[in-house]
């Protein structure tokens, strides 16, 4: 088996087999948080897709030098520097979508994924299977958040928005304003993973 092919075979995994949100479950506060506005969701998604992929370039270069007894430590430095640079690019060039993401940016730095890939893939496995594997983890994060605020922004304000341009509106809807709240984040969460599992016991069957 080539290099190329088990590369495609690691960014298969994040995306579908081992979906940070969907089958392993970590990260999910910032996505229940943050999903209300399509815009959110982009941005969001695109900020732990670029910290994923280049933290995982860096640790997988220096694995070799890294000490055993300092990882962590190092792992948190290379994520932080990554996350400061997507924190003040979104400061300078999107104001308004930086205010609405708030704290959740910085918060990036200790996001479960992406400590989780620096510690169990990209410290383990050599530079294109980490890039691969974060490529892969972060197009799946960033799917799910996608379709969670498509769903939670369309049946919650009746219409998205994207750069205060209306993509989508259902007209004279009155929305259910539970979908843009907790409550309606945890439920369409829920309706995903059950679609999942359906959809993988029909697989099975």
């Amino acid at each position: 088996m080539n290099e190329e092919t088990t590369g495609w075979q690691e960014f298969k995994k994040g995306l579908i087999l081992e979906n940070p949100l969907m089958v392993l479950m970590v990260g999910l506060c910032a996505v229940l948080a943050i999903s209300t506005r399509v815009e959110n969701g982009i941005f969001m998604g695109l900020s732990a897709t670029f910290v994923l992929v280049f933290s995982n370039i860096i640790i997988a270069s220096i694995r070799k030098w890294i000490p055993d007894q300092i990882r962590i430590p190092i792992f948190i430095v290379v994520i932080a520097s990554f996350v400061t640079i997507v924190d003040l690019s979104l400061k300078a060039y999107f104001p308004p979508v930086y205010e609405r993401l708030g704290v959740w940016i910085p918060l990036i730095v200790v996001n479960c994924i992406i400590l989780a890939r620096a510690e169990g893939y990209a410290y383990r496995n050599p530079v294109w299977h980490s890039f691969m594997d974060g490529l892969g983890m972060g197009a799946g994060y960033t799917v799910v958040l996608l379709v969670m605020s498509i769903i939670r922004e369309l049946l919650g304000t009746g219409q998205i928005v994207l750069f205060d341009k209306t993509i989508i509106s259902l007209g004279p809807f009155n929305p259910p304003a539970i979908f843009i709240l907790f409550p309606g984040a945890f439920l369409t969460f829920a309706c995903l993973v059950a679609l999942l599992n359906r959809y993988k016991m029909r697989k099975k069957k």
